[in-house]
């Protein structure tokens, strides 16, 4: 593994293999590669940096500066041909190399509930977070609950994309192109953005989805255990680890559905 330097072939590997299908704000990336006969062949990347708001990892980690001593796993993934204990392998050494670079807390997330595409394709099972407990990660419970636009190809529209377009910002064109890829109006001039996003996604059939938070995993960074103990925690340490994914949300009906699950965590 490896700091990958060029930030654009750790985005097209992550665009192309990730189910979220979109690239994060990042700090840092790195690469899991495959070597043979002297080359090297990218087959994971892990991408840590900024979220949406500071209280994403200030509220966890309240004793470290965000974005610096702090960051968020926004992205990991890795091909289905890496060996089986490569995840835990991969995520332990990125994580000694932040910490070389003065990280001390990393908060990651994993999304429980599955989601299909309008043809009925399972495009994500619904994940627990079931590498970061095998890398001694505090579960911190589940996140805030929410409503998210489920897109027919199995994607979220998630708030801060929405945010780019509503206000125009830097990557709205390319998150504007997915929705017209979908089947949306191209823009017409003189039409405001969150007019538009309202039309589209209608226009593309998405589906409000209530959401009841993904399951959050805090890595406190040290050398030693004495170390690690001593970043604080801003919120309980939850046990058991979640074991299930939550139940599917239902596509037939109206469009606002609820995500139901009789196994999950407190908040």
């Amino acid at each position: 593994m490896d700091l990958i330097p060029d930030e654009e072939s750790a985005k097209t590997f992550v665009l192309t293999h990730h189910y979220a299908g979109t690239w994060p704000a990042v700090t840092a990336q790195f690469g899991l590669y495959d070597v043979a006969n002297g080359e090297r062949r990218l087959c994971g990347v892990s991408a840590f940096g900024v979220p949406v708001t500071p209280a994403v990892l200030t509220k966890p980690l309240p004793e470290l500066v965000p974005y610096t001593e702090s960051l968020v796993c926004s992205r990991f993934v890795l091909l289905d041909e890496c060996p089986a204990n490569a995840e835990s392998w991969f995520l332990s050494n990125c994580l000694r190399r932040l910490l070389a670079g003065g990280v001390h807390g990393v908060v990651s997330f994993a999304d429980p509930v599955p989601r299909r595409t309008a043809a009925g394709v399972l495009v994500m099972p619904g994940h627990v977070g079931t590498i970061y407990a095998a890398t001694n990660a505090v579960y911190a419970g589940r996140a805030t609950p929410r409503t998210v636009k489920l897109l027919p190809d199995g994607t979220v529209l998630n708030d801060r994309t929405a945010q780019k377009i509503r206000r125009q910002e830097q990557g709205h064109q390319y998150a504007e192109a997915q929705l017209i890829a979908l089947g949306a109006p191209v823009p017409r001039a003189g039409c405001k953005p969150a007019v538009w996003l309202r039309e589209a996604l209608v226009a593309v059939g998405a589906l409000n989805v209530r959401h009841r938070g993904a399951h959050r995993y805090v890595f406190r960074l040290g050398r030693t255990r004495r170390e690690r103990d001593a970043v604080a925690l801003g919120l309980p340490a939850c046990r058991p680890y979640p074991k299930q994914p939550d139940a599917e949300p239902q596509r037939s009906g109206p469009r606002s559905c609820t995500v139901r699950s009789g196994n999950s965590a407190p908040s």
